[in-house]
C-alpha cells in the first residue's frame, strides 16, 4: 500500500529547472514511487493535484514537498534525499557551518555580487518584477521564463533601451555571453562571429553548423522569439547589433529568426546597413533560404570552405505513401521543417500553423501531415521544456508511429548546457520501441557540437543504431523526411 507524504516549505525558493533535477534525483530513491518537489504556483498546484496529491494552502512563494512512497518506513530517507538534492543544486550543504542569509531580490543580489548580467528563470507571471530588479541596478538582464504577457515584455524592452541596457528574451533559451553559454547553449570555439537570435534552437543549429565547419562564435545574443514581431518592433535586436558592431572581436554577424514581421524586418536591415560589421540576415520565412543554407553563404563571406554535414544512419524507404508527422522540441527547426515541407507537401498542420486555417486542437492529432513543437509556451504551463523533459513528445511518438496513415517520422534533438543529460538513452528505445510495432521511416535532426557534455557524435550513433537516420542539419533531415513520404527518395 503505498503512502503520500506533502509538506510546505515556507518562504524556501529554488529555479523551477533545478527543482526539476530534484525531483528526479529523489524520485530514483529506493521505496520512492514519485516525487514532485516545486514552487507552489498555480500551474504547480493544478499539476501536483493531478497527480493524485492533496495539498494544504500554500503561497507561490513556497515549495511543496510531494511524495509518493512504497511504504511509510521509507519516508525519512526520502527526506533527506530531498535535503541533499536542494543541497546540491544550492552548491552547498543541508548543515554545519554558518551560511550568509540569501538576497531576497535581485537587485540586493547584484550588489552583493556586481555583475553586468542577471538570468531571470522564474514563472512568466514572476518575470517582470526580477527583470525590472535588475534594470533599475542598472544590468542588462536574460530572461529564460516564457509566459511573459507581451506587453510586459514591451515595457521592459523600452525601459531597457532608454538606459542602454539590453533585454535578452522573454522566452531567451539560448545565449553566449563572455565565452559563457546561458541556457541551452552549445560548447563552442571563440571566434570572430557574432549572432543575434530571435530564436533560441535557431541559434543552437547555427552554432553546431559553424562548429562544425571549424568556426567560432564571439557572442551569441538570445532576444526573444517575438522581438520581430509587430508588437515589439526589433528593439532588442538593434540594440544587440549595436553591441556586437562595437566589438573589435567580432568581425561578422548573423541575424537568426523565426518569420519576422515584413516592416519590422526591413526596418532592422536599414538599420544594419549603418552598421561597420557587415551583417547577414537569416530569417525564415516563405521562399526565404534555410538556416543551412544561410551559414553556408556565411562560411562563403569568411572564405571558408563548406564541409559535408554530417549523417548517421539510413531510413529505409516506406512501404506505402502516407503523411509525415514532424515532432520537436524546438519551435525554430519546426518552423523551418514545416516552411521547406509545405512547398513540396501542401498545408500542414501545427500548434504554431504557418497560417490560422492549419492550427491543430488539443489533442494535437489530425488527418494528413502535421508538425508540431512540444516547446510552445501552450505545451510547457505546468511543466518544464521538452529538451528536460521529454515525456509528452515520447508519449506522442508511439501514437504516431503506430498510426498507419503516418509514412515518416520527423523529429529534432536538441543538445548542449540545461538540456537533457543524454536524450538518446530515452529517445532510443522509443524509436526501437515504435519500429518493432510498425516500421516506420525515422529521420532526426540532431543539433550539436562533439564538445557539447552530450557528445554530438555518441547521441547521433545511438539513434541511428535504434533504426534512425541523423542528420546535423535540420534542413537536410526535413528535405529528406519529405522525399521518403513522396516516394521521391526512391
Amino acid at each position: 500500500m503505498t503512502h503520500q507524504h506533502v509538506e510546505i516549505r515556507s518562504g524556501a525558493y529554488a529555479d523551477s529547472v533545478a527543482l526539476l533535477q530534484v525531483s528526479r534525483d529523489v524520485a530514483a530513491t529506493p521505496g520512492v514511487a514519485a516525487a514532485q518537489v516545486a514552487m507552489a504556483t498555480e500551474l504547480n498546484v493544478e499539476v501536483l493535484q493531478g497527480m493524485g496529491f492533496t495539498l494544504p494552502a500554500a503561497s507561490a512563494n513556497d515549495m511543496v514537498v510531494a511524495l509518493r512512497l512504497d511504504d511509510a518506513d521509507a519516508l525519512p530517507a526520502a527526506l533527506a534525499a530531498v535535503d541533499a538534492a536542494l543541497a546540491a543544486v544550492r552548491g552547498g550543504s543541508s548543515g554545519g557551518g554558518e551560511v550568509a542569509a540569501p538576497a531576497r531580490t535581485t537587485a540586493s543580489a547584484l550588489r552583493r555580487t556586481g555583475g553586468g548580467l542577471a538570468l531571470v528563470s522564474v514563472p512568466g507571471a514572476s518575470a517582470l518584477v526580477e527583470a525590472m530588479d535588475a534594470l533599475d541596478a542598472g544590468v542588462d538582464v536574460m530572461i529564460f521564463s516564457d509566459n511573459v504577457p507581451v506587453e510586459q515584455e514591451l515595457a521592459l524592452k523600452r525601459i531597457a533601451r532608454d538606459r542602454g541596457l539590453l533585454v535578452m528574451g522573454p522566452d531567451c533559451g539560448t545565449a553566449v555571453v563572455g565565452g559563457v553559454g546561458l541556457g541551452f547553449a552549445n560548447t563552442v570555439s571563440p571566434g570572430k562571429v557574432g549572432i543575434v537570435a530571435a530564436s533560441g534552437t535557431g541559434c543552437q543549429q547555427v552554432l553546431a553548423l559553424l562548429d562544425a565547419a571549424g568556426v567560432g562564435v564571439a557572442a551569441a545574443l538570445g532576444v526573444g522569439g517575438r522581438d520581430l514581431s509587430s508588437a515589439i518592433g526589433g528593439i532588442s535586436t538593434m540594440t544587440a547589433l549595436e553591441r556586437l558592431d562595437a566589438d573589435p572581436t567580432v568581425e561578422h554577424v548573423v541575424v537568426v529568426s523565426k518569420p519576422p514581421a515584413p516592416e519590422v524586418a526591413a526596418a532592422v536591415e536599414q538599420y544594419a546597413e549603418g552598421l561597420a560589421t557587415p551583417v547577414r540576415f537569416a530569417l525564415l520565412g516563405e521562399g526565404q533560404p534555410d538556416l543551412t543554407t544561410q551559414v553556408e553563404a556565411l562560411l562563403g563571406d569568411l572564405g571558408v570552405d563548406v564541409p559535408e554535414w554530417p549523417t548517421w544512419g539510413t531510413a529505409a524507404e516506406p512501404a506505402d505513401g502516407g503523411a509525415l508527422r514532424g515532432l520537436f522540441v524546438g519551435g525554430t527547426l519546426c518552423d523551418e521543417a514545416m516552411l521547406l515541407a509545405a512547398a513540396d507537401l501542401g498545408g500542414i498542420r501545427s500548434n504554431i500553423p504557418l497560417s490560422e486555417d492549419l492550427a491543430l486542437d488539443s489533442s494535437l492529432l489530425s488527418p494528413g501531415h502535421l508538425m508540431i513543437d512540444f516547446g510552445d509556451d501552450g505545451l510547457t504551463r505546468g511543466r518544464a521544456h521538452p529538451m528536460i523533459d521529454p515525456t509528452l513528445r515520447l508519449e506522442h511518438l508511439a501514437k504516431v508511429a503506430a498510426d498507419a496513415d503516418t509514412a515518416v517520422v520527423l523529429l529534432d534533438v536538441v543538445l548542449g548546457h540545461g538540456a537533457e543529460a543524454d536524450p538518446a538513452a530515452g529517445l532510443a528505445p522509443a524509436i526501437a520501441a515504435a519500429k518493432a510495432v510498425r516500421d516506420v521511416p525515422v529521420v532526426v535532426a540532431c543539433v550539436g557540437t562533439s564538445t557539447d557534455q552530450q557528445d554530438l557524435t555518441r547521441q547521433a550513433e545511438a539513434l541511428a543504431a535504434a533504426g534512425a537516420e541523423v542528420h546535423l542539419s535540420n534542413a537536410a533531415a526535413a528535405r529528406r523526411a519529405v522525399a521518403l513520404a513522396t516516394g521521391a527518395a526512391r
